[in-house]
């Protein structure tokens, strides 16, 4: 179980960069605890993560991510946009969650989960935690699953269809196969060869090992082509699409052709179509996220937890690209 830490001072340790960078530009230092103002919340952090999506504001790697997080230096300090924890004191107007609540959430405009405290709207993408889940899971919920949510949303898929996930076993690659079959899906799932009973326990109806055998080598052909990881692209994957399929990113591609096919396939209104849909996240979508889990439908999968103070070891981990599922960070203090 856990406990609060009761920590009364004005400052608080947190996870910060100052310049965009590798992950040894991130470093742990003391810095002044947010104040809770009106219609907010002050979170105590128990959990949260290191994902594709902190590195990829704190790398900066594509540019476009600058007119974000800031175009010579990112303006928010402190990363993390998933999170889970217990609300430590609310503001003013502030009625549905209250001190004590457990609540997990998901945060990719203000970030701030890498710290021992973080301030969020009560109208934001928070819900109060579901019952009996530890808090690194409860902190893993969100960042895959809101990825492949949206993705799964633009490309309309529907019961029956056939869908391919290359990638099965990142935080998306996870999150897609279990979401998929829940809107009743058939899943061809692309995996690493350790893998393979993983993926396969998370529903995916039939799996290639990429290790073994080539992806194009299936006689399927199919509605959506799902490429969690990037690593593909739309000519790779024309050829298994039926007419009328989708192709989805979750990477610009190279030379950012995603965006291009996809504003091309609009206007001459191609059979076989790139989609590029920008993920939008609603405190509703995470409800949904959390009733899937309560229901037995979606569990986010951990590979390795790491304490906040080896932050940077994790990042590392992460962009070997050799996660499987997500990358924990603990904040808090567990009891034996």
């Amino acid at each position: 179980m856990w406990q609060l830490k009761n920590n009364k001072n004005e400052n608080m340790n947190a996870a910060t960069y100052h310049r965009y960078g590798p992950p040894s530009v991130v470093s742990l230092e003391e810095i002044p605890k947010p104040a809770c103002l009106a219609g907010e919340i002050i979170i105590e952090v128990y959990a949260t993560t290191v994902n594709r999506t902190d590195s990829g504001f704190r790398s900066a790697v594509y540019f476009v991510s600058r007119f974000w997080s800031g175009l010579f230096a990112p303006k928010n300090k402190v990363l993390g946009c998933e999170f889970a924890g217990i609300v430590e004191s609310v503001g003013n107007g502030v009625s549905y969650f209250k001190p004590g609540d457990k609540i997990f959430g998901y945060d990719d405009e203000q970030f701030g989960g890498h710290a021992e405290y973080k301030k969020v709207k009560a109208t934001g993408n928070i819900a109060k935690m579901p019952e009996g889940i530890p808090f690194p899971e409860a902190a893993a919920l969100t960042e895959g699953a809101h990825y492949a949510l949206n993705i799964i949303r633009a490309a309309k898929v529907i019961e029956g269809q056939q869908v391919m996930v290359y990638g099965a076993t990142g935080a998306i690659g996870t999150a897609a196969v279990q979401l998929l079959k829940y809107f009743g899906a058939q899943v061809l799932a692309v995996s690493n060869s350790k893998n393979i009973e993983l993926v396969k326990s998370l529903g995916a109806d039939k799996v290639i090992d990429y290790e073994k055998t080539h992806f194009k080598e299936t006689d399927w052909r199919f509605d959506f082509v799902f490429d969690a990881v990037g690593k593909t692209s739309f000519g790779a994957c024309k050829g298994l699409l039926k007419p009328g399929g989708f192709y989805i990113s979750t990477e610009l591609g190279k030379g950012g052709e995603n965006i291009f096919l996809a504003l091309w396939g609009s206007i001459i209104k191609s059979s076989k179509r790139v989609l590029f849909p920008i993920p939008t996240t609603t405190q509703e979508d995470i409800i949904f996220l959390k009733s899937l889990y309560e229901q037995g439908v979606f569990k986010p999968i951990i590979d390795r937890t790491y304490p906040l103070e080896n932050i940077v070891d994790a990042y590392r981990y992460v962009e070997t690209g050799q996660k499987t599922g997500n990358v924990v960070i603990t904040v808090g203090k567990e009891l034996a």
